[in-house]
């Protein structure tokens, strides 16, 4: 089974720190444990998603501003 890497939260996931800068990880884009993949908004206060397994990212399946649920796959990593 592949790894995934899940929202900790309820919100809107963001792929990238500020709308002008780029986003945290690619698809294709290796990631260690700890590293951030997007951000989690919820009511102003941001909050970090950080990958828990080691690996290379294969899929996201939420994109820029897209609203996610507590538990949902954000990434598949292999």
């Amino acid at each position: 089974m592949a790894k995934q890497i899940l929202s900790p939260l309820p919100g809107t996931f963001y792929r990238r720190p500020a709308p002008d800068q780029p986003v945290y990880k690619n698809e294709g884009d290796s990631v260690a444990v700890g590293d951030v993949i997007g951000l989690v908004e919820v009511m102003k206060s941001f909050n970090e998603v950080k990958s828990t397994e080691a690996g290379k990212i294969v899929k996201f399946h939420a994109e820029n501003e897209d609203a996610v649920m507590a538990g949902q796959p954000l990434a598949d990593l292999e």
